[in-house]
């Protein structure tokens, strides 16, 4: 049995599902352990272009099973849309290759309403979210003011815990926001349109991984977002509200007991962040709108523009730190052909200070960035399959990362689609 986690090392969108559709045939299992419906893995196949948010990128491969695990923020109405986008495509989606945990807490219909109105009410001082009610979800979680995916296979009882919720919910709905709350037909009409289409695909996932351990079955594990964002370690309060590191992959999976033998790093060739908060490196003259134009760096679920940037190597070394990566995954070298020189950010500069050290996070907006430059290649890239066939420019690019961020750079990806790929 051998276990990897695929995780993002930035700020996320550095391209984890292309990673996940690449590598998941040599594996039986990919599990998503944790975050919702807002971020995107975007993944390119022979079945099309597919902007995916809570399905596990491993649907498209015939004899990969795909879980959902407790530790995601489960939107029934989320997850059935989805299902039907990816059927309707033509791939196979059923019991048999997708299940979700009944251990996974249930996204209310609540929990999105209270994340555009926390949004609004903060207005300028907004944290940038999706407002797809991750944050209003995980504070309600660990309240213990959800339900369990479980409880939906008895209707009498679910409404029953439900009614409490409910009503506590519209008080703040109401009172805090001075909104109209949800109405129990409301929230009958949600159960019957989503909830009850999704009771076939709930599992006793736990079962599902002692047997799959007992096979010796290999699994993979899909991280949403990246280092910077996680509630711990991330850039606060800019992040999201569950934890990103492969470290609580087995957690969030529902098989703590499992072992990770590699972490996959995907590192994006450039810097790109989405939302608000410090992002030391980032470009605001025509350079960032050349570069975005060309990177196409548009988020997956909104459609924002991403701030876009220089490879930012000290936030790199800390996000590579904290995921424990085993190896690199560098993506979208190809966008960078057009550059006659390539910065690249190494340091910051606090005051009179310069280090290479990821500062604490009030610290960030007291940075600037200190920059080096590397020659470019000026070709395209975009065909070549082995790392000794690209430019000598290209080249040194890859192997100046991978020294400065002590970690082997084995896959670099030169186009987006699922073969646009060099392993090393």
């Amino acid at each position: 049995m051998s276990n990897c986690a695929i995780v993002g090392i930035n700020w996320g969108d550095e391209g984890k599902g292309r990673m996940v559709d690449l590598i998941c045939s040599e594996y039986d299992v990919v599990v998503r352990y944790q975050g919702g419906g807002n971020a995107g893995h975007t993944v390119i196949n022979e079945h099309g272009k597919f902007a995916l948010h809570l399905m596990p990128s491993g649907i498209f491969q015939c004899n990969v099973v795909s879980v959902i695990g407790n530790g995601v923020a489960l939107d029934p109405e989320s997850l059935i849309t989805e299902i039907g986008y990816v059927k309707d495509k033509g791939v196979a989606v059923s019991p048999a290759n997708l299940k979700v945990s009944t251990r996974a807490s249930l996204l209310l219909p609540w929990h999105k309403e209270l994340d555009c109105l926390e949004e609004q009410r903060l207005a300028d001082r907004a944290y940038g979210s999706t407002k797809q009610g991750i944050a209003p979800f995980y504070s309600d979680k660990y309240q213990k003011k959800t339900l369990l995916a479980g409880e939906l296979f008895d209707r009498e009882a679910f409404f029953e815990r439900l009614l409490p919720i409910l009503e506590w919910k519209n008080l703040t709905i109401e009172k805090v926001y001075g909104k109209k709350g949800f109405s129990l037909s409301d929230i009958e009409r949600w159960y019957d349109t989503y909830c009850v289409p999704l009771l076939p695909y709930l599992s006793d996932t736990d079962a599902y991984f002692d047997a799959a351990a007992a096979a010796g079955k290999n699994v993979l594990f899909e991280a949403q977002l990246g280092a910077l964002r996680d509630i711990d370690f991330g850039i606060v309060p800019y992040t999201t509200s569950s934890s990103t590191i492969a470290a609580y992959a087995p957690i969030g999976a529902g098989a703590p007991s499992m072992k990770l033998d590699r972490v996959i790093g995907v590192v994006k060739a450039y810097s790109t962040c989405v939302g608000e908060g410090p992002f030391v490196c980032e470009w605001f003259d025509d350079r960032a709108d050349k570069l975005r134009e060309f990177g196409s760096e548009y988020g997956a679920k909104t459609g924002r523009a991403r701030r876009v940037g220089p490879l930012d190597l000290v936030a790199t070394r800390y996000g590579v730190k904290k995921q424990g990566a085993t190896e690199i995954a560098l993506t979208k070298l190809d966008i960078l052909s057009y550059m006659d020189e390539i910065p690249v950010c190494t340091h910051y500069r606090m005051s009179d200070r310069v280090t290479d050290r990821f500062p604490f996070p009030t610290m960030l907006d007291r940075c600037e960035p200190v920059e080096t430059t590397l020659p470019g290649w000026g070709c395209d890239i975009s065909g070549i399959r082995r790392f000794e066939d690209l430019p000598i420019a290209a080249q040194n690019y890859v192997t100046y990362i991978e020294e400065q961020l002590g970690c082997y750079v084995k896959y670099v990806s030169v186009g987006a689609e699922r073969d646009s790929i060099i392993i090393r």
